[in-house]
């Protein structure tokens, strides 16, 4: 695990003080989505199916900044949608990262050169790049050529101008042990990136393409193979001891869809970002009216399948901080991943 040491500080810091206030439900990080609208037309996402209406929206400044003071989390994921086509991004990063909330601005870059000169590096702000493969694979994925080869140019220029860069891949049952293995091992030794995260591609009911999405059994099999061999320890990524373990199925979590809450355009959604049970206007509207005791792997048909990050990463950062054993595991990858 390759998170900064302070920021690893900040959230167990955080994670004590819930725990303090006896509090037993919390955020981890927001998933603010102050747009829909994208200069792509990726077949594994249904943002661009909204009406034209919506698409022409952007979240003014003020609004999106309150949602995340007001749900006090400490770290925000700026999606979209393709959050560089919004006139102020750079002042919803300026505010928060101002406020010392660890912002992470998700974009297929296709524009970060361009906008680059409007933001400024610092310890609390990362661009993630998404890229699904390796050239070809990337390019078919997003249905557009030449974006691995832009999203490749742009990462080297934000790090050559001092910028934290992670990336985000999502994989299919296309994908093999062995694409996994090469987009990774590029992305960690050529491109050298300061972290990378990972997710098994979930059902998102809007999306064009529903044939591709991993099965749990499928998801499983695919990670235990692209982990062998040392590459898990080797690679920069971004997540739990935990939460790897989940992957490979060395352990099963229950969902906390709760820990990592959506706002968009239309409120706080209801249970996750990938589902869609309605939305209500404040933070704590979505807590205390949302049963959550119904959603995940078991309970509702729609979750059959997800293993995605956004219900079970909090799971497992949870249970490492209930366990000794398991916070210092996590504390040895994270010194190592910081020499």
């Amino acid at each position: 695990m390759a998170m900064p040491l302070r920021q690893t500080i900040k959230i167990a810091t955080y994670l004590a003080e819930q725990k303090l206030r006896k509090r037993d439900k919390f955020p981890l990080i927001v998933e603010l989505e102050p747009l829909f609208a994208c200069n792509l037309a990726c077949e594994g996402c249904g943002k661009i199916q909204h009406p034209a209406g919506v698409l022409k929206q952007r979240m003014p400044v003020a609004q999106a900044v309150g949602a995340v003071l007001e749900s006090g989390a400490p770290m925000v994921s700026i999606a979209g949608g393709e959050p560089l086509m919004h006139p102020q991004i750079d002042e919803i990063v300026r505010q928060l990262v101002a406020k010392r909330k660890y912002v992470f601005l998700c974009t297929n870059a296709m524009l970060l050169r361009k906008k680059i000169e409007k933001f400024t590096p610092s310890p609390y702000f990362a661009f993630a790049v998404h890229i699904d493969g390796l050239r070809e694979r990337h390019d078919e994925s997003v249905a557009k050529e030449g974006v691995f080869d832009e999203a490749v140019a742009a990462i080297k220029e934000a790090k050559r101008r001092g910028f934290r860069v992670t990336t985000n891949s999502t994989f299919f049952n296309t994908d093999t042990p062995q694409t996994i293995i090469e987009v990774l091992n590029y992305l960690n030794d050529d491109l050298k990136v300061d972290e990378m995260m990972i997710s098994p591609a979930y059902a998102y009911e809007k999306a064009p393409d529903q044939e591709h999405f991993l099965g749990v059994e499928q998801t499983r099999e695919l990670f235990k193979k692209s982990f062998a061999g040392g590459n898990r320890a080797r690679w920069r990524l971004n997540h739990s001891p935990l939460f790897l373990d989940f992957l490979e199925g060395k352990a099963d979590f229950p969902c906390t869809a709760w820990a990592i809450p959506n706002y968009s355009l239309f409120g706080w959604q209801r249970p996750c970002y990938l589902m869609s049970d309605g939305y209500v206007p404040t933070y704590r509207e979505l807590i205390e009216e949302t049963d959550w005791d119904k959603y995940g792997r078991g309970k509702d048909p729609r979750c059959a399948n997800c293993m995605a990050h956004c219900g079970y990463e909090p799971t497992a950062v949870l249970a490492t901080m209930g366990s000794l054993k398991e916070s210092l595991r996590a504390a040895r990858e994270t010194i190592g991943g910081n020499r």
